[in-house]
C-alpha cells in the first residue's frame, strides 16, 4: 500500500536523521492518519488530535533543522509526550504542561523566509478543526518541503 500524504510528510521531515525518526515516530504516530480514518465516532476527536500532533511534529522538525533551533527541539519533546496520551484530556494536559516551552520558542524565534512558511503551516495545523483543513496543510507542507533550503551559510559564523 502506498504511503499516505501524512506518512510521506513524516518521512520527509525526519529523512535526514534516522535516530530522530526512531525517537519521535512511533508506529502509532506513523499510523495515526489511518487510525483516524478507521475510528469509531466516539473516538474521532482523539484520533484527529493525534493526526494534528503528528503533522505539528513534522513541521517543528523541519523548523528545527532549518535554523538549528534548540527551542524547536524542546517543543518536539512536548509533542512527543502529548502523542503518548491516552485521551484528548491527556493531550490537553501534556500541551498545557509544555506551554512555557512553546512560549520560549516564540520568544526566541528568528526565522528566514523558509522558516516563516513552515511556522505558518504549523499555526494552521493548530487551528485546523476539520479533516479537509488538515489535509490542506499536509498537501501544502508536502509541496513546500522540496523547496526548503537546509544548508547553513558557514561564512556568517566567521564574521
Amino acid at each position: 500500500m502506498p504511503a499516505s500524504p501524512y506518512q510521506r510528510l513524516l518521512e520527509l521531515a525526519f529523512a535526514a536523521d534516522p535516530a530522530a525518526a526512531d525517537r519521535y515516530l512511533t508506529p502509532t504516530t506513523r499510523e495515526a492518519y489511518h487510525a483516524f480514518g478507521q475510528a469509531a465516532p466516539a473516538d474521532l476527536a482523539y484520533r484527529f488530535e493525534r493526526v494534528r500532533l503528528g503533522v505539528a511534529l513534522a513541521l517543528l522538525r523541519l523548523l528545527a533543522e532549518l535554523g538549528d533551533m534548540d527551542e524547536a527541539r524542546q517543543v518536539l519533546d512536548v509533542l512527543k509526550n502529548a502523542l503518548q496520551a491516552p485521551s484528548v484530556a491527556g493531550i490537553d494536559k501534556a500541551m498545557q504542561k509544555g506551554a512555557t516551552t512553546f512560549d520560549r520558542l516564540y520568544a526566541n524565534l528568528y526565522v528566514n523566509e523558509d522558516g516563516e512558511q513552515v511556522l505558518h503551516l504549523f499555526e494552521r495545523t493548530l487551528d485546523a478543526d476539520t479533516q479537509r483543513l488538515m489535509d490542506d496543510v499536509i498537501e501544502e507542507a508536502l509541496q513546500l518541503v522540496p523547496t526548503l533550503d537546509f544548508s547553513r551559510d558557514e561564512d556568517d559564523d566567521d564574521e
